[in-house]
């Protein structure tokens, strides 16, 4: 339950924080700021992202006491890879005599690079060994120190590259103060050993950089694409509900995720392959559950919340962008918290890739489309378009072929009814003034489906909490 709660935090102070920054910079240089941070996303997942992954998927508490030479191969390459963005960011700095400002703002979403990198090796430490309270800590000190560096440094300088430097700093500070909690023993592995699990490392996380790599070039392209059509300023409206969206459903997800996926490991583990994939198919489940009302919830509460807490800037375009996205960010949390694990857990991602591959090309084909006719609108459908195609392809390469997974179709199918049944009921009320539009909307979503998903038992939630209940009901009768 920590693992949630640091997630609802981070959730909230990323909110807040991306309306802080907003409201601060602007729309011209907040965009400027979304597409710096959208690069170091993009070089951290280039660069960190297939040793996170298999921190996920090869490191846990078993393997720490009886194979503690895979922390020592992941400890060495982490360090390996920061290093070599260090000198990067070194390089950038040197070019700024002849390339300016834009030489400047490539070392801080260099250097930003490895402050993600190294934090989110810490927490996925901590989620692999199921230390909830030492990640609840890792993730509060790093919110913490990001709302204060950022807001503070925009406050101060009104520049965008100073504050995406902020963003670095803080995740890399979080992540050694908190460190001697993670510490394994020391192990120097095997030089034969360390070069046979890199490549499994390397085998095994390739597909799924190089298709994150693509899911996050989609959207920077087409900030940039709108940039060059509308200006910075139009790109800052794109920015900000491209990046509140991702945030509402990534960190919904991402909550899911970091406890489900290392639920379905462990359960291999104990139970072999059939039992990892029987774990995935109720993960499945549990994700379906969650992010479909989120998406009905977020279309109901979008006009209340627009007035009030969107910046007045950004008004009437937040909406405008956020709507016509909406399918398509959900689509992109359930391709990574529902479809990748599918693949990941048979250690076999390369359908990961593929998917990625065809959803650019549709986004590509569509912003061809729709960006002259359409503007920026079209930019955001032509994106929604791709994430969607890349989520068909993938979920059809999951149900057929050899070793397809058994979808839970009943808990898939009443989801979607009590999500139908929460959006109906909710209809009536987006109508109302925005300060009782919201809460009357969120109380109202939240009774219509939590009681649904309790008559009906949608993806075993009412079993489940009935299960952790069940020890505590005798200690109470007596």
């Amino acid at each position: 339950m920590a693992v949630i709660a640091a997630y609802v935090v981070n959730a909230v102070l990323n909110l807040a924080l991306g309306l802080l920054l907003a409201q601060i910079l602007g729309p011209a240089d907040f965009g400027r700021f979304a597409l710096g941070i959208a690069g170091s996303v993009v070089l951290t997942t280039l660069f960190f992202e297939w040793l996170r992954l298999s921190a996920t998927r090869f490191y846990s508490e078993r393997v720490r006491g009886e194979e503690p030479w895979i922390r020592a191969v992941l400890d060495r390459a982490y360090a390996a890879t920061a290093l070599c963005l260090v000198a990067a960011t070194l390089l950038c700095l040197a070019g700024r005599p002849l390339a300016g400002p834009p030489a400047t703002l490539a070392a801080a979403a260099v250097a930003t690079a490895i402050g993600i990198g190294v934090f989110d090796y810490q927490t996925t430490l901590a989620r692999a060994r199921f230390i909830g309270g030492l990640y609840l800590k890792l993730v509060l000190v790093k919110s913490g120190l990001a709302l204060v560096l950022m807001v503070g440094t925009a406050w101060a300088t009104g520049d965008a590259t100073a504050v995406i430097a902020a963003a670095g700093v803080s995740q890399f500070l979080a992540a050694i103060l908190i460190h001697r909690g993670l510490t394994d023993p020391r192990h120097r592995p095997d030089v034969e050993r360390g070069r046979t699990m890199l490549r499994v490392f390397v085998t095994y996380g390739l597909p799924l950089i190089a298709a994150n790599v693509v899911y996050q070039l989609l959207p920077f392209a087409n900030r940039s694409a709108i940039a060059a059509v509308g200006g910075f300023s139009e790109s800052g409206y794109f920015s900000l509900a491209s990046d509140i969206g991702t945030r509402i459903f990534g960190t919904l997800g991402a909550a899911l995720d970091v406890l489900l996926f290392q639920i379905a490991v462990r359960a291999e583990e104990e139970g072999g392959r059939q039992a990892g994939e029987a774990q995935v198919a109720r993960n499945l489940a549990v994700v379906a559950a969650l992010i479909l009302p989120s998406m009905a919830g977020v279309w109901a509460v979008l006009p209340a919340l627009e007035a009030i807490v969107v910046p007045d800037a950004f008004r009437g375009h937040f909406t405008a962008y956020l709507l016509p996205m909406l399918p398509g960010l959900v689509a992109f949390a359930a391709m990574n918290y529902a479809l990748n694990p599918v693949f990941q857990i048979r250690r076999r991602t390369m359908p990961v890739i593929v998917a990625a591959l065809f959803g650019a090309l549709v986004n590509a084909l569509a912003l061809l489309a729709l960006a002259g006719p359409y503007g920026g609108t079209g930019i955001a459908v032509a994106q929604t378009l791709g994430f969607l195609a890349a989520f068909g392809l993938l979920a059809f390469l999951a149900v057929t072929g050899p070793g397809r997974i058994a979808l839970p179709w009943r808990d898939l199918a009443t989801a979607t009814f009590a999500t139908v049944a929460m959006a109906a009921a909710v209809w009536p009320l987006r109508t109302l003034a925005p300060w009782l539009a919201l809460p009357a909307c969120i109380g109202t979503g939240v009774l219509v489906y939590g009681t649904l998903v309790w008559l009906l038992d949608i993806a075993g939630l009412r079993s489940a909490v009935m299960e952790r209940l069940r020890p505590a009901l005798p200690a109470a009768a007596e």
